[in-house]
């Protein structure tokens, strides 16, 4: 009996101590090699968040399997497995230095470039209307109508140029919406790849003003909140099988 309790006591001390394992580090920027501060840590496998402090020094419980999430505004996240208990060193990529690659190989317009470029092709839909109100001023004072406005108002080709327009608007919002909640960014923060990345970015797609006004942190808590939704039921969200016509001779 004494040998029993022994033993369990043993057990239970053994099984504390492993979930009271820490790993720590320090947080660098990948460019200048400076510490960075106020960095989030996420541990996706058990819930706990952490920061780091001003010296860029973090330490969070976690054990080898465990999944940790960096993240800070301005900085693209980072996520690591843990293999040992051995000290980090993590290095957060800058947003603006994938921007500035980005316009030098000139293969990604920004959502806002991109609507400009569209209301330059057509200038004629626009008119005054794409850098002034439908009311405008006129130089010799007092509030009126401009004659661009009134054209694309009543006119038939007014009407399809308006049509244009909202085209164009939904288009820039759409675009917005990816230039955000884009698959790299996703997946980095919640370890998906391949078909069920797909299936949690078309489940958890966000809006147009979520894009626009979520904080950094606002932003990366909604995609875990969400995640941690997604992986709670994982087949109800998943995309259907993709089926391959019979050919008919």
């Amino acid at each position: 009996m004494k040998w029993g309790l022994v033993l369990c006591f043993l057990f239970l001390t053994v099984k504390c101590f492993s979930q009271d394992k820490t790993v720590d580090g320090i947080v660098f920027e990948k460019e200048s090699k400076d510490r960075v501060a106020t960095v989030s840590i996420h541990n996706i496998t058990t819930g706990i968040s952490a920061y780091n402090n001003l010296k860029g020094e973090f330490a969070i419980a976690a054990k080898p399997g465990d999944q940790l999430v960096f993240t800070k505004a301005e900085y693209h996240p980072d996520t690591i497995k843990i293999i040992s208990n051995a000290p980090l060193a993590i290095y957060l990529e800058r947003l603006a230095i994938q921007l500035n690659l980005v316009t030098v190989h000139d293969t990604v317009l920004s959502p806002l470039m991109r609507l400009r470029a569209s209301q330059r092709d057509f200038s004629k839909a626009y008119g005054s209307l794409a850098y002034s109100d439908f009311l405008t001023s006129p130089s010799s004072g007092g509030a009126g109508l401009s004659i661009d406005a009134l054209w694309n108002a009543f006119s038939r080709e007014g009407r399809n140029a308006a049509h244009l327009r909202e085209t164009i608007q939904r288009d820039f919002e759409q675009n917005s919406i990816d230039f955000r909640f884009n698959p790299t960014y996703v997946g980095n923060i919640t370890g998906l790849k391949g078909e069920k990345l797909a299936s949690f970015m078309l489940r958890y797609r966000p809006g147009y003003y979520t894009t626009q006004t979520a904080s950094e942190y606002e932003f990366v808590a909604m995609i875990r909140a969400n995640f941690r939704r997604y992986m709670r039921n994982q087949r109800t969200y998943a995309l259907p099988a993709l089926v391959t016509p019979s050919v008919i001779n």
